[in-house]
């Protein structure tokens, strides 16, 4: 059943639920749950994580951010956030709200010193990971956009478990040595039984920014080929674009720039592609953050 409280604080028997169970009436107030997923580290899930959930705002959902890398989080310094999340009265979490309409949660925005190394085994992280979802005040969302981090490990087992209804969006690059590693991915989605929506390539090569010649920097086409081999739908190709990196070191993401380019063109293709595959396909009114 859905949840129909705004807080769990509200909930007359919110006291005595479970820490799964507050997660479970958090997650009933989300539309939709994307776990963003890679079998290797280096491709840029990352980015593409914070692209597709700045790009969704930006059409006018509602949209919560979640970097359950605890390693090696990144998503906070990408959006140029700083400082601890608030805590209130009633002990929820209070993200750190990026637009009107796009909130976002790490652990890096938990720690004192964003440079502590985080030496966790198993549990911890599956706790964590649960107190993210059960004492986080997410509110009624469209989507929640989960940045796993790499591999098949802890973190995206616990999402997999405590999430059950997410869809995974696999990201590689297209040589061989990367998609060896997705195809790992792919099959521990089928094993966990985690509805996969689809496989996006990044990295696809570069538009030269000075004669316009596209250069395949990692081979192309091997997301395609293998998205087929697998039978998993096909995202789309993100190419290559330096201003990313500098835009995330700066903490300005592209898709702020007015300018536009054929890495944010390739990222609205890739957005609708995802909405598409979800049935949104009705248009909301763009954000005018």
């Amino acid at each position: 059943m859905k949840c129909e409280q705004k807080s769990c604080a509200s909930c007359p028997g919110g006291q005595k639920k479970s820490k799964e169970e507050l997660a479970g009436c958090k997650l009933a107030q989300i539309r939709h749950k994307l776990v963003v997923m890679s079998g290797k580290g280096g491709v840029g899930k990352s980015s593409v994580a914070s692209y597709l959930a700045l790009a969704l705002a930006k059409k006018g959902y509602r949209v919560g951010l979640l970097d359950v890398d605890l390693h090696g989080p990144s998503i906070p310094r990408m959006f140029g956030l700083h400082g601890v999340l608030d805590i209130t009265p009633d002990r929820e979490i209070v993200p750190h709200e990026y637009s009107s309409n796009l909130k976002i949660v790490s652990i890096e925005s938990m720690l004192e010193d964003s440079d502590s190394a985080i030496i966790w085994r198993g549990p911890l992280k599956h706790g964590v990971i649960q107190q993210f979802l059960a004492d986080c005040r997410w509110d009624d969302l469209d989507f929640l956009v989960i940045d796993s981090p790499p591999g098949t490990g802890d973190e995206p087992l616990t999402v997999s478990r405590l999430v059950p209804d997410a869809k995974a969006i696999i990201v590689t690059t297209p040589q061989e040595i990367a998609l060896a590693d997705v195809r790992k991915s792919i099959n521990f989605c089928r094993k966990v039984n985690l509805d996969i929506l689809g496989l996006v390539e990044n990295m696809s090569g570069l538009f030269c920014p000075h004669c316009k010649e596209f250069i395949p920097i990692f081979r192309t086409g091997g997301g395609l080929k293998t998205s087929g081999a697998m039978q998993v739908k096909f995202l789309g190709e993100l190419p290559f674009d330096p201003k990313v990196v500098e835009g995330g070191d700066r903490g300005v993401p592209v898709l702020e720039e007015s300018e536009s380019s054929v890495f944010v063109e390739a990222v609205i293709e890739f957005t609708d592609t995802v909405l598409t595959g979800l049935g949104e396909t009705g248009k909301l009114e763009a954000s005018n953050e």
